[in-house]
């Protein structure tokens, strides 16, 4: 599942990042209402969660021209303002949840949970890649039925590549997901937590693509030369 947070506040958004990064989603962070607007406009999300006070354009603003463009990706609205006058406007203008700071991060969790199955109509919170399936909600793996045992970074790397089925992700792109910045590039961690994932998984399933990166797909859509 993929997650825009849209916050100016460099802590909170590293935070929220971190947190709904461990609960595995893919996160993309916006500072200001206008690149908020603009990822929210051309990247396909499963849910938003949008800070009202926002510099550049205002979250009420971004929010309502999201919703003049038929943009229909369910909003939660982050605000500190904790009135009825803000919660009714961000409601009006067309945000599907509400939650004011200071909040606990697991109801945050429950609360996007809970607007991606009400967006999507079923309960599911799986991604599968043929006989490969990760749960988001449990944080269990299986194969063809059978449960695996990840550690923590190999689930980080699996789950970002099945959020991202079907693209080439990079190296860098991978060690910025798993590691803080200041880790060392030019460690060969990433591979070798590939090879591990190959083993418990099998070969197929992560495709290296020489000089680019790394992609995960289903079987049946791999292209055949």
């Amino acid at each position: 599942m993929r997650v825009l947070i849209v916050e100016d506040e460099p802590t909170l958004g590293r935070q929220l990042r971190a947190t709904l990064e461990g609960a595995g989603y893919a996160v993309d962070l916006a500072t200001d209402g206008e690149d908020g607007h603009f990822l929210g406009s051309t990247e396909s999300y499963d849910v938003i969660v949008l800070d009202l006070g926002l510099p550049e354009i205002d979250g009420l603003t971004v929010l309502d021209r999201w919703r003049k463009e038929e943009i229909t990706i369910p909003v939660l609205v982050l605000t500190a303002r904790d009135s009825w006058s803000d919660k009714v406007a961000g409601l009006d203008a067309g945000a599907d949840d509400y939650l004011a700071k200071p909040f606990q991060t697991e109801e945050l969790i429950a609360r996007l949970r809970a607007l991606i199955r009400r967006a999507s109509g079923n309960a599911s919170s799986d991604l599968v890649a043929g006989d490969v399936r990760l749960d988001t909600r449990s944080g269990k793996v299986t194969l063809d039925g059978e449960p695996v045992k990840l550690t923590a970074q190999e689930y980080k790397l699996l789950s970002y590549l099945m959020h991202h089925k079907g693209k080439v992700v990079s190296r860098t792109e991978l060690i910025e997901h798993i590691y803080d910045q200041d880790f060392d590039r030019d460690s060969n961690t990433i591979e070798v937590f590939v090879t591990r994932i190959r083993k418990k998984l099998g070969a197929e399933v992560i495709t290296t693509i020489r000089g680019l990166g790394y992609s995960l797909e289903d079987p049946s859509e791999r292209r055949t030369e």
